[in-house]
């Protein structure tokens, strides 16, 4: 089992968490809250409202997510649906626990993005209904509105 630290749409009570608990995907077992120990930009961009944890380490905030021990099936899952490494990037960051320890986790950065992300507001939190009004939009939902 690995550990992966989720920041945005998988957390629980968001939009993409089923993935996590869909068994066809694999194993992810929640283990507990977190704070990634360094400062990252996370960002709220695109017409899909997608949160990017940027990877622009000391800007930014501590960044609030869970942990989940997920098995190679889930892990191979979640590099496709973040499209690791075309997109996203995975790489091992330090995560501080509850009880003050800190672990290594995978988490998913966007290395690259417009020079404009960085001017966008920061989130130390993101939960897809905030008051920062930006919803999380499917592409199923895009295609409606369309």
């Amino acid at each position: 089992m690995e550990p992966v630290f989720v920041y945005g749409t998988l957390k629980q009570n968001q939009p993409n968490y089923y993935h996590l608990n869909d068994t066809k995907n694999g194993c992810a077992v929640f283990r507990t809250v977190a704070v990634t120990v360094n400062k990252y930009p996370l960002v709220i961009s695109t017409k899909f409202n997608i949160p990017f944890l940027l990877q622009k380490e000391g800007m930014g905030h501590e960044i609030k997510g869970e942990i989940y021990d997920i098995d190679a099936t889930m892990l191979k899952y979640l590099d496709d649906f973040e499209n690791h490494p075309n997109f996203y990037k995975r790489q091992k960051t330090q995560v501080k626990l509850p009880n003050g320890d800190i672990t290594d986790c995978w988490v998913y950065f966007l290395p690259e993005y417009p020079d404009s992300y960085l001017n966008l507001q920061y989130f130390d939190n993101y939960d897809s209904c905030g008051e920062h009004g930006l919803p999380y939009v499917t592409s199923e939902e895009l295609q409606s509105l369309e």
